[in-house]
């Protein structure tokens, strides 16, 4: 009895220090001879204080978690940075060469698309202009029946280049009608009516200069009149001149054409000579080419500027100076046959 009283004792003593111990904040020191009584108490808080660590790590590891997702969301939020900054970038230079090239087209189209309206303009008034000459051709064609379709053909194609304004004329046209005796009258009509033609389709005269008149006069005083006959004429609005008789011309006087026939540097670039030369011999075979007319032309003037038996004429004019001189003359040379029916006086 005195054992179970004393462990009775002992557990009532127990259980008041248990509660003691849990409901104060600062458990009270063991003795030296009271047995351990804060054994259990450790044990259990150690428990608790493992779960509580354990509650601890877990909480820990979940707000580790949470805050790796913040944190990646901060790591990919530099990348979505750089990303649309590049974007930007991109957008920006783009934008920039847009703006460039719209500042380098613009100018061309409104240049462009001005003279297309003065081509519009200028177009119906070349349609015009093109239309007289072919009239005016056509009814030739049907008076000079005689003539080789291949001086129709060419004539026509060599001057409608000229009539067109909206193509940059770089040089003169130059032809050089020839014929035999027999068709001095022919080669003298045809070569007016087809200047008239030219300048009839742009409202305009001929330019008429005969070698035949100034066949005796000094070779300086015939270039100065030549020179002043074709630049007042063109200047003054005319666009096609005529030269009757070439071959009659004082030799020196022929190199004033170097001004105006030059390939490259002519004082008019706009315009239209006709020259005309008869040769010695009676008739011009219908069978030559255009090619064997060409030389018996060239060789005829080398023969009348550059002969010894007239001292005046070697010594203005060489083989050299002619050389050039027929270098710029010969674009197109075209023979004329005779024709009948022509009136007697003057040209229809």
């Amino acid at each position: 009895c005195l054992l179970t009283g004393s462990s009775s004792i002992n557990f009532l003593q127990e259980n008041p220090i248990k509660e003691k111990a849990y409901d104060s904040n600062e458990p009270e020191k063991p003795s030296g001879h009271q047995p351990n009584i804060y054994t259990p108490l450790k044990e259990r808080k150690a428990d608790f204080l493992e779960k509580n660590q354990e509650h601890h790590s877990i909480t820990s590891q979940s707000r580790s978690k949470f805050q790796d997702q913040p944190s990646t969301g901060k790591q990919s939020q530099p990348l979505a940075k750089k990303d649309g900054k590049w974007k930007t970038g991109f957008h920006k230079i783009w934008t920039l060469l847009l703006v460039l090239l719209i500042s380098i087209l613009l100018p061309y189209v409104l240049w462009s698309g001005i003279p297309s309206l003065m081509d519009a303009t200028l177009s119906s008034r070349d349609t015009q202009i093109l239309q007289a000459f072919r009239t005016r051709m056509k009814e030739l064609r049907n008076t000079y029946q005689s003539q080789d379709p291949n001086l129709w053909k060419r004539t026509h194609v060599f001057l409608e280049k000229h009539l067109n304004a909206s193509h940059l004329h770089l040089e003169p046209a130059i032809l050089l009608f020839t014929a035999g005796q027999e068709a001095e009258k022919a080669l003298r009509c045809l070569s007016n009516e087809i200047a008239d033609a030219f300048a009839f389709s742009q409202n305009a005269t001929t330019i008429k200069i005969n070698g035949a008149d100034k066949a005796i006069l000094d070779s300086d005083v015939v270039k100065l009149e030549v020179d002043d006959e074709l630049s007042s004429g063109f200047r003054e609005g005319k666009k096609v001149a005529v030269v009757h008789r070439f071959e009659l011309l004082p030799a020196g006087s022929t190199l004033i054409f170097y001004k105006y026939c030059d390939h490259e540097n002519a004082a008019f670039k706009d315009v239209v000579l006709l020259l005309t030369v008869l040769l010695d011999e009676q008739s011009l075979r219908k069978s030559l080419t255009l090619q064997e007319v060409e030389e018996k032309v060239r060789d005829f003037l080398w023969a009348k500027f550059t002969s010894s038996d007239v001292p005046t004429s070697y010594n203005s004019m060489d083989t050299d100076k002619l050389s050039g001189l027929w270098s710029r003359i010969s674009h197109l040379v075209l023979p004329v046959w005779p024709e009948k029916g022509l009136p007697v006086e003057g040209c229809t």
